[in-house]
């Protein structure tokens, strides 16, 4: 459509200045010049003048001409670009539905069979000689049933099927707190927690603002060295690490579906992408920056006392 117009515009103004420089001047009509030579002030500025008046008045018929021309033309393209392009996309999309459809219907097929054989290995009596091969099962179950959870998840929100989460007072310093302290056995190094507001509590939708947080703390233990730096802020959350430098290409990609910076690492490359859907979800915003030996997410959210 852009293009179309810029021809149009580009059209019309070669036209313009064609028909208003090079255009001929016309033969004044038989009774015009009749009656003007009659008047006693007739002489060659008044045929000029007479001139003059009926190429103003050709030009602008022809920019009226061009002007429902173009709109005729543009409405005509418009047409025909939005009834092919939805023939075009038609196809993809009905394949992304079936794909969507396909994650939805598998996640849930593999999820009873996944909690069957997880309780049949912890019914189990293994000796200890065997028990590292009982644990090395039972870690690997664990991972695959957080892939399929994981990939329900994606689909419900593919499908709009999830409804929002309803807002409800949030003590956000007491709930990060919490979570601070489920994850420290994971990391090795220290973290620290700090507040720069005065009231810690939020009207937002708990289930998902936790689900975020569980996210990004679980992202800084796993790729974080020595240092996790937590800081709660009126309307945002950042959680910092010193592990190794994201690229600048990486930190607008981390949020994609299954991507990961590390391709050895153990995990599936949904998590981000899951934080980034509840964030869309509620209207807010992530986003991810990466200096040397620090890496830092920033949650920003709608506040509410």
């Amino acid at each position: 459509m852009a293009i179309t117009t810029a021809v149009l515009i580009l059209a019309g103004g070669i036209i313009m200045f064609f028909s208003s420089t090079v255009r001929p001047e016309p033969a004044p009509r038989l009774e015009q010049i009749t009656i003007t030579m009659s008047t006693p002030d007739f002489n060659d500025q008044t045929i000029r003048e007479f001139i003059n008046t009926d190429r103003q008045e050709g030009s602008t018929r022809l920019l009226i001409t061009l002007l429902y021309v173009g709109l005729i033309i543009e409405v005509a393209v418009f047409l025909i670009s939005y009834y092919l392009s939805k023939k075009i996309v038609e196809p993809v999309k009905d394949s992304y539905d079936k794909q969507k459809i396909f994650i939805a219907n598998a996640s849930h097929e593999l999820k009873t069979p996944l909690a069957v054989i997880q309780a049949n290995i912890e019914a189990l009596d293994v000796d200890s000689n065997n028990a590292k091969w009982k644990t090395n099962i039972e870690n690997e179950i664990t991972h695959a049933n957080k892939l399929v959870l994981d990939l329900l998840q994606l689909a419900k929100m593919d499908a709009d099927n999830t409804n929002k989460t309803p807002t409800e007072q949030v003590d956000l310093a007491t709930e990060l707190q919490n979570h601070i302290d489920i994850f420290k056995p994971k990391f090795s190094g220290n973290i620290t927690f700090k507040t720069s507001t005065k009231s810690t509590i939020h009207s937002l939708p708990k289930q998902d603002i936790l689900q975020i947080i569980d996210i990004l703390l679980d992202n800084a233990t796993k790729y974080g060295d020595k240092k996790i730096a937590i800081t709660l802020k009126q309307d945002s959350l950042t959680i910092s690490n010193d592990g190794a430098t994201i690229s600048k290409d990486d930190c607008e990609k981390v949020f994609d579906r299954f991507y990961q910076t590390d391709k050895t690492s153990s995990g599936s490359g949904l998590g981000l992408a899951i934080a980034k859907a509840l964030c869309d979800q509620n209207g807010w915003t992530i986003r991810c920056e990466s200096t040397p030996h620090q890496t830092k997410f920033t949650l920003t959210f709608q506040r509410g006392l």
